[in-house]
C-alpha cells in the first residue's frame, strides 16, 4: 500500500506542476461537486423542470453520499496533503480520502441525468464531469488517483443498484398508506445516523436532508397540487421565490444553532428543514402564489 501511495504523489505532484496557471479552471469543476452547488441546483429540478425525476436523483444522490462517508469513516486513509508536504491543499477538504466522494457523485449524479432525459448532448456532457471533477480533486492535492477508482467504483455499484430497484420499490410504496410512509421517512434516515461508527457532519447532514424530503414527499403526495411552472417566467420567479427561502433557513438556522449543544441534533434537525421545504414548503409556496 505504502508503494502504490507513493506512487499516487507522484502524480499528484506532476498535476500540481501547472498550479496556479490551472487552478481556476479545475477549482470551478471541484466546486461543482460541493453541498452548496446541489442546494442550488437539485431544487431547479425538482420546482422547474420534472419533480418526478428530481426527488429520485435527491434520494439517489443522498444514498450515494451517504454510502461514501460511511466508506471514508472505515477506511479512513489520509489525503494527499496530509501524506506528503511537498503536495499543496490548493482546496480545503476534511476526513479520509478513499473513495473519492467527488468523483462517485460526478457518476451517479451525471450519469442519472442523462439516462433519465435520454440525451447524448447531457451525456456528452456527463462524460466532461466524469473526467474533470475527479480530475481537479487530483490537481487540488485532496485525492490520490487511487481514491478516483475507489470512487469511479461504489459509484457504478449505487447507480446500477438504485436504477435496478427503483422502480419496484416505488411500486411497493405505492400500496402503502400515509402512516407506513411518515414511519419509514423517520425510522430510516435515524438508523443511518446513529448506527455510524462515529459521529460524522456528513451524515448527519445527509440523514436530516433525508429526512425531511420524505416527509415532505409523503405531504406532497397526498396533496397532488404542485404543477411545474409552464412559461419560463413563472420558472424564474418560482425558482427565487423557492431558493430564497431555503438559504433563510440555511444561513438563518445555521446562525440561531451555532452555540446549541448538542451539535449533531441541531444540523439533523436544520437539514431536515431543508429537506421539507425542497419537496414540500417552496411546491406549496408556489402554488399559492399561482406559479405552479
Amino acid at each position: 500500500m505504502e508503494a502504490i501511495l507513493q506512487w499516487g504523489i507522484e502524480v499528484v505532484l506532476w498535476f500540481q506542476y501547472f498550479s496556479p496557471s490551472l487552478d481556476i479552471l479545475f477549482k470551478i469543476f471541484s466546486l461543482s461537486g460541493n453541498e452548496l452547488f446541489y442546494l442550488l441546483f437539485m431544487p431547479a429540478i425538482i420546482w422547474c423542470i420534472n419533480p418526478r425525476i428530481g426527488i429520485r436523483l435527491l434520494i439517489l444522490t443522498l444514498a450515494s453520499t451517504y454510502l461514501n462517508a460511511l466508506a471514508k469513516l472505515l477506511i479512513d486513509q489520509p489525503r494527499p496533503f496530509n501524506y506528503d508536504s511537498r503536495v499543496k491543499e490548493l482546496m480545503h477538504a476534511t476526513g479520509g480520502g478513499l473513495p473519492s466522494g467527488h468523483t462517485q457523485n460526478a457518476l451517479v449524479f451525471w450519469s442519472y441525468i442523462a439516462a433519465s432525459f435520454k440525451s447524448k448532448k447531457l451525456w456528452i456532457f456527463a462524460g466532461v464531469m466524469m473526467v474533470f471533477v475527479p480530475l481537479s480533486r487530483v490537481y487540488l492535492g485532496v485525492h490520490f488517483p487511487t481514491d478516483l477508482l475507489g470512487g469511479y467504483f461504489l459509484g457504478i455499484v449505487v447507480l446500477l443498484l438504485f436504477m435496478k430497484i427503483e422502480q419496484p420499490v416505488i411500486d411497493w410504496l405505492k400500496q402503502k398508506k400515509l402512516g407506513f410512509h411518515l414511519s419509514l421517512s423517520l425510522g430510516i434516515p435515524m438508523f443511518l445516523v446513529f448506527t455510524a461508527p462515529e459521529f460524522d457532519p456528513a451524515i448527519t447532514g445527509i440523514g436530516g436532508v433525508l429526512m425531511g424530503a420524505l416527509i415532505g414527499l409523503s405531504f406532497e403526495q397526498q396533496r397532488r397540487e404542485f404543477q411545474v411552472p409552464k412559461t419560463i417566467m413563472k420558472k424564474i420567479m418560482g425558482y427565487f421565490i423557492g431558493i430564497i427561502i431555503l438559504f433563510a433557513f440555511y444561513i438563518g438556522l445555521k446562525l440561531a444553532f451555532i452555540s446549541l449543544e448538542p451539535q449533531p441534533i441541531f444540523r439533523f434537525i436544520r437539514y431536515s428543514i431543508i429537506g421539507f421545504h425542497i419537496t414540500f414548503l417552496a411546491p406549496w409556496v408556489l402554488f399559492k402564489l399561482k406559479l405552479a
